[in-house]
């Protein structure tokens, strides 16, 4: 028997069929995991040893290898963790990169500036007026 189904007349209109109906979601839902989640897939994942462990775990909860790569490096970068310290710990790696990088910068333009004030012959008192 089957089930949700509609009828629909043959081709020469003389009897009719059993059609099963269709249904179609408008948009399929997007599956949000948590950080405790994410950490104990990693832990899982970090203790498969044999071949195809790792393979297994992913088709056991319906994940794909690109995610476990996404979520190692969030690991790596300290926002896996649902405390606000950890959080606040990264937001300063972030801008600790940021200012070291900008650091760098400008010892690469004073560096340029010295060796063009060495090249013109200028002492630092002409420089300066």
């Amino acid at each position: 028997m089957i089930k949700n189904t509609k009828t629909q007349p043959n081709r020469n209109g003389s009897s009719t069929t059993k059609v099963p109906e269709t249904e179609v979601v408008a948009r399929p839902r997007r599956r949000r995991f948590t950080a405790a989640y994410k950490l104990r897939i990693l832990e899982e994942a970090d203790r498969c040893t044999r071949p195809g462990e790792t393979g297994a775990l992913l088709r056991r909860e319906g994940l794909y290898s690109s995610s476990l790569t996404t979520w190692r490096r969030q690991h790596e970068r300290g926002q896996l963790q649902d405390q606000p310290l950890a959080r606040e710990m990264a937001k300063l790696r972030r801008e600790n990169r940021r200012l070291r990088q900008q650091l760098e910068r400008a010892e690469a333009v004073i560096d340029v500036q010295k060796k063009l004030t060495e090249l013109l012959g200028l002492t630092q008192t002409d420089a300066g007026s």
